[in-house]
C-alpha cells in the first residue's frame, strides 16, 4: 500500500508543480492578465483540441471503453448534486441559486486541465478514451443540470431557452468539437498526410503541461473570500462525496478496473473553473466558488494519489 501511495504521488507531484508555477508567475512573477489570457486561448483553442484530435483520430486502435461508464460517473454527479442542494438550503439556508451553485460546485471538476493530464500520467496513455467519453457529455449534462435547478427554483419548470443556449454553448465549444472530430475521422480510415500528422503533433505536444500552467495562473486571479461553512462544504461534497458514491456505483455495476480508475479519479479532482463562470453569471457566491476552487486544487494534490492507491489496492 505505501509503495502504491508512493508511486502515484510521485507521479502527481510534478502537475501539481507546474500548477504552483503558473500560480507563482501570476502572484510574484510580474505576469499580467493579458499574459495569462493569451495562454488561456492558446491551450484551449488550439494545443488541447490538437492532442484530443490526435488522441481520438486513432480510435480504431483503441480500447472499447465499457459504455456503463456515464452511468456510473454522472449517476454519482446527480446523487451528489441533490445531496449539495439539501444541505445548501435546509442547514445552510441559502436560496434555491445559491443553493444550486454551491451544490454543482461539488461535482464539476477540472477534467480538462488537470483531468487529462492526470489520467495519462496516473493511469496511462490507455485512459483517455474514458476520459473524453466523460469530457463529452460533462458540460452539456452539468450546465443543464443547474440551469434547470435555477430555473424550476425560480420559476417552478426549467427554461427551454436556457437549455437550447446550453446546447449551443456545448457545440462551439473546442475541446468537445475535437474529440467529436477525431473520432469521426479515425473512424472514416483517412490517414493525415505525413507533414500534417507531425505538424499536429507538434502543437499538441505542449499541451498537457501548459494546461497546468494556465490552470495555476488561474488561481492566482480570483479574489478569495467567503464564509468557511460553504468552502468547507464544497470541498468535502467534491474531494470526498463525490468520488466515494463514484466508486459505490462502480462497484454496484461491475465496472472494469480502467473505468473505475477514470471515473474514481475524474470525481476526485477539484473544482473547474467552470462554477466560478456560472457563479459570476447568476451574480452569487462568486468569492466563495473562487476560494475553493483554489482550496481543492491544493487538497487535492493529496486526495486524488490516495483514491487512486485505494483504488488499484482493493
Amino acid at each position: 500500500m505505501l509503495d502504491l501511495l508512493l508511486r502515484q504521488f510521485s507521479l502527481a507531484a510534478p502537475l501539481f508543480l507546474l500548477i504552483a508555477l503558473g500560480y507563482a508567475l501570476m502572484r510574484w512573477g510580474g505576469w499580467n492578465e493579458a499574459v495569462a489570457r493569451g495562454m488561456n486561448t492558446f491551450v484551449f483553442n488550439l494545443a488541447l483540441p490538437a492532442l484530443l484530435f490526435n488522441l481520438m483520430s486513432g480510435v480504431g486502435r483503441l480500447p472499447r471503453v465499457d459504455g456503463r461508464l456515464l452511468g456510473v460517473f454522472f449517476g454519482a454527479c446527480l446523487l451528489t448534486f441533490l445531496v449539495g442542494r439539501i444541505v445548501a438550503a435546509s442547514l445552510l439556508h441559502l436560496d434555491g441559486t445559491a443553493a444550486s451553485i454551491l451544490a454543482v460546485s461539488g461535482i464539476f471538476s477540472n477534467n480538462v486541465l488537470l483531468g487529462l493530464p492526470l489520467a495519462r500520467v496516473a493511469i496511462g496513455p490507455h485512459a483517455v478514451p474514458a476520459v473524453a467519453l466523460i469530457l463529452v457529455f460533462n458540460a452539456l449534462s452539468l450546465w443543464t443540470l443547474v440551469s434547470v435547478s435555477i430555473e424550476w427554483s425560480r420559476h417552478g419548470s426549467p427554461s427551454l431557452a436556457g437549455f437550447r443556449a446550453t446546447l449551443l454553448a456545448l457545440l462551439r465549444n473546442p475541446i468537445v468539437m475535437s474529440i467529436i472530430g477525431g473520432t469521426l475521422f479515425g473512424l472514416s480510415g483517412v490517414h493525415l498526410p505525413g507533414v500534417l500528422d507531425a505538424t499536429l503533433r507538434q502543437v499538441a505536444e505542449p499541451a498537457a503541461p501548459l494546461s497546468l500552467i494556465v490552470l495555476g495562473m488561474g488561481l492566482a486571479e480570483y479574489a478569495v473570500h467567503a464564509q468557511a461553512s460553504l468552502i468547507v462544504t464544497i470541498c468535502v461534497l467534491k474531494l470526498l462525496c463525490q468520488p466515494l458514491l463514484v466508486w459505490a456505483l462502480a462497484r454496484a455495476t461491475g465496472l472494469p478496473t480502467l473505468e473505475s480508475e477514470v471515473a474514481v479519479m475524474l470525481g476526485s479532482l477539484p473544482v473547474g473553473a467552470n462554477v466560478y463562470l456560472m457563479a459570476a453569471q447568476y451574480q452569487r457566491l462568486e468569492g466563495t466558488v473562487a476560494a475553493s476552487l483554489v482550496i481543492s486544487t491544493a487538497l487535492s494534490a493529496l486526495s486524488t494519489p490516495l483514491f487512486l492507491v485505494l483504488l488499484q489496492a482493493g
